[in-house]
Formats: C-alpha cells, sequence, structure tokens
C-alpha cells in the first residue's frame, strides 16, 4: 500500500488529492535540483496546486520553466458520450463541500436552475455525501421541470465507461458516484435516439 505524499521507484508521487500544497513543494524542491519534475492532476484542487506553485516560484525567485499542457476535461469529454448536452449556454458545479460551503452550492444550484443553465455536475456522490445528488435535484426542480432531459456518464474515457439519459425526476433516484459526471439539461434539451441534445437558442427547431 502505498502511502500519500510518498515517490515510488518509478519517480512518481502519489499525493492527497484535498492537500492543494503539497505536490507544489515536491516540484519545488525537484526544480531546484534542475531536475525535470511534473504533475499530472485533475480537479480543482490541482488548480489551487497550480497557483500555489507559480506563486512560490515567483515568491522565491527559482528560475524555472513551467510548462501546462491542457487536458480533456470531464464536462467535455462526457458531453461526447452523451450526444451535444453543452450547445448552449452552460455552468460547472461541484457538488463536494469538502472546501465549499454547501450553502454556497445550493445558491449556485438554484440560480444556475432559474438561469435556465444546462448544468454539469461534478463530484455528485461519495460515501459522506450520498444524497448531494438527490438533494440537488430537489432544488432545481423549484425551477426546472420534474422532465428536463438529464444524462449521466461514468468512467469517462476508461475501461467500463457508460452513458445513461434519463429525466431530472429519474436522476433524483439514480446512484452515482466519484467517478461520475452529472448533466442536467435546459428547458429546450431533447432526447434524439437516446442522445442528450441542447439546441443551440431558443428557437423551435
Amino acid at each position: 500500500m502505498e502511502e500519500r505524499g510518498e515517490t515510488r521507484d518509478d519517480g512518481h508521487i502519489t499525493s492527497d488529492r484535498s492537500d492543494p500544497v503539497q505536490v507544489p513543494v515536491q516540484i519545488l524542491v525537484g526544480g531546484e535540483d534542475r531536475k525535470p519534475v511534473g504533475d499530472e492532476f485533475c480537479g480543482s484542487c490541482r488548480v489551487e496546486r497550480m497557483e500555489y506553485l507559480t506563486d512560490n516560484l515567483q515568491k522565491h525567485q527559482i528560475a524555472a520553466e513551467l510548462e501546462i499542457i491542457p487536458g480533456v476535461t470531464a464536462a467535455t469529454g462526457g458531453a461526447a458520450v452523451l450526444g451535444a448536452p453543452l450547445i448552449h449556454d452552460f455552468c460547472l458545479i461541484s457538488l463536494s463541500d469538502l472546501l465549499t460551503p454547501w450553502e454556497k452550492i445550493e445558491a449556485r444550484l438554484l440560480a444556475a436552475a432559474q438561469a435556465d443553465f444546462v448544468v454539469c455536475l461534478y463530484n455528485p456522490s461519495s460515501k459522506k455525501r450520498h444524497d448531494y445528488l438527490q438533494k440537488a435535484c430537489d432544488l432545481m426542480m423549484k425551477y426546472k421541470s420534474p422532465d428536463t432531459i438529464c444524462g449521466t456518464v461514468s468512467n469517462i474515457a476508461r475501461e467500463g465507461e457508460e452513458a445513461h439519459v434519463m429525466t431530472l425526476k429519474e436522476l433524483r433516484d439514480t446512484q452515482v458516484d466519484m467517478f461520475t459526471t452529472v448533466f442536467i439539461g435546459n428547458s429546450q434539451t431533447k432526447e434524439i435516439n437516446n442522445k442528450m441534445v441542447t439546441p443551440r437558442g431558443y428557437r423551435n427547431v
């Protein structure tokens, strides 16, 4: 069993995904030794790590070349599997309250639903937050129809990838996990040949 924060024989560093500081510190150490180092990452905590890293490179006047290579997000990767759910305006909301109070998440869900955004939900459920997707659906049904077309994609671009299209009412009682990305349509989103499609505008096309 690997201990988080240890460096393996192959040079890879294992880390706690909730700690935005740990890996940048190790990257800085590697940088001062003039060794090429890298951090393969995903999720918001990795964005925070990059902020911490770039800030400290400047603060400590470390002459290191920093290259950031963008990847495909879960939103766009999952959208490609589902069809075309993100063609109109959309927003991304994480249901994890590890770093964000639930009251703020709730306010964002309500605002997005009232504005008729397509909503992509990250971190929809975990062992400690098993009912958060249900709570999110209940909040959005204050402004969105229970028949709003929704979709889920699990294990995007991985072995065991699965996609499902359903209504918001059905999504409420769907079991998901941290490897699932959830898509909630706007008032114009349709199901076409078992695909989730959001028209570009609000004309009846």
